[in-house]
């Protein structure tokens, strides 16, 4: 088949790519991509099994400068975007991943999350009985946007007059995430990360000096071992708290009910017995993936599948193709929201795993919930239309009449 069948700047294909991966499992599961330059993969036992090889890397900088691993080095003025990321624990490998990731669980537990549900599920019901109350509007803009946005503001202790800096901020840092994005987009998320790194580094001064009940006092305060997280290191992790949690959400309540709408018959079961939320969740995240691609570095020779794949090589994981696999699901092009067992990668695997998993389920759980309780008849207005980016992929907007 052809390569062309494979292209994350097609509006075509980023609106259904899944004919496209049927075709890629079937002949192709791992190929060159000549304009991405990355290896392609796109079967669900290939994706598994590299998410949780340890010969592959979301960075290659803790074994190699960029010229001994083959790349160019990194503009100049690029150093604020990527000072503040590899701060974080997103871009980095043990041993650092591990102890961030294990200072950062010890302040943001499971029982810190589970105690935020009374809010997310009070924040959800204001914001559906607001769109409610005037018949409808863009469910993106209205509910799905300013849900994330501020339980995590709330968790992490933004004052309520700041919260609208965040989304904007945000949406310009994850523009660096996207294939090949263009010098402006790059130069947009350098002043973004900036202006987000001064705002937080200020208000962990002031949780220092004046500590409160929330998440940036608590990981100012956490220690283990006698280790703790620099001032540089909780400022990463706040960004890359509000960065994952917030886009990806997003987009999987968005394309959620995209498929709902185009599921009818779905739609109406899951509005007949509300119980299946949980799992209507889990396969709304499965059958439409927010996220339907991650990157890793390969940092020693590996083979795929019988494809040697050389180190100093990029690879494409596939998590919406591998999310549509066959040889895993049955019926796979079916959304079937009673879907049991749905073994779905869409938060990764390994090492890497979602640390904010539990608290995007419980946000998806009471925003879906809400809006079928509150609004009954949601309904769509207008056909919706994709962003143009592939790598977090989502709808423009969604527009319906309740």
């Amino acid at each position: 088949m052809s390569d062309a069948a494979y292209d994350p700047w097609s509006p075509e294909f980023v609106a259904d790519p899944y004919p496209a991966f049927e075709r890629l499992r079937a002949e192709r599961p791992v190929f060159f991509h000549e304009p991405t330059g990355q290896w392609v993969i796109s079967r669900y036992e290939d994706v598994d099994a590299l998410l949780r090889d340890r010969r592959l890397g979301r960075s290659y900088l803790h074994i190699a400068s960029h010229e001994e691993f083959g790349q160019r080095p990194e503009a100049d003025f690029l150093k604020p975007f990527w000072d503040l990321v590899r701060a974080g624990m997103l871009d980095v490998e043990p041993p650092v991943h591990t102890r961030l990731r294990r200072l950062v669980s010890k302040a943001f537990t499971a029982r810190m999350v589970e105690g935020l549900r009374p809010t997310i599920r009070r924040l959800a019901g204001e914001l559906t009985e607001a769109l409610a109350a005037k018949g409808g509007g863009d469910l993106l803009a209205e509910v799905a946007e300013p849900l994330p946005v501020n339980v995590i503001a709330e968790m992490l202790g933004v004052p309520v007059e700041d919260r609208p800096l965040l989304r904007p901020w945000s949406a310009d840092i994850c523009g660096m995430y996207e294939l090949n994005p263009p010098e402006e987009a790059q130069r947009t998320a350098v002043r973004a990360a900036v202006e987000f790194s001064d705002y937080l580094r200020g208000l962990a001064r002031t949780r220092r000096d004046e500590p409160r009940d929330d998440l940036i006092t608590a990981l100012a305060q956490v220690v283990d071992e006698g280790d703790r997280l620099t001032e540089d290191e909780l400022i990463g992790t706040c960004v890359l708290l509000l960065n994952a949690g917030h886009e990806a959400t997003v987009n999987a309540t968005g394309n959620g009910w995209w498929s709902l709408f185009r599921n009818p018959a779905e739609l109406e079961r899951l509005r007949a017995d509300p119980s299946l939320v949980p799992t209507a969740v889990e396969e709304l995240l499965r059958y439409d993936t927010p996220a339907p691609m991650f990157e890793r570095w390969v940092l020693e020779d590996i083979t795929v599948a019988g494809v040697d794949i050389p180190r100093g090589s990029e690879v494409a994981l596939q998590f919406a193709s591998a999310n549509r696999d066959p040889e895993v699901f049955a019926d796979p092009d079916r959304l079937d929201l009673s879907r049991d067992p749905n073994p779905h990668i869409t938060f990764g695997l390994g090492i890497h795993y979602c640390l904010g998993a539990p608290l995007a389920r419980i946000e998806l759980a009471e925003s879906f919930g809400a809006l079928l309780r509150v609004a009954p008849d949601l309904r769509l207005s207008a056909e919706p239309k994709w962003k143009p980016g592939y790598v977090l992929r989502g709808l423009q907007s969604l527009r319906v009449e309740c």
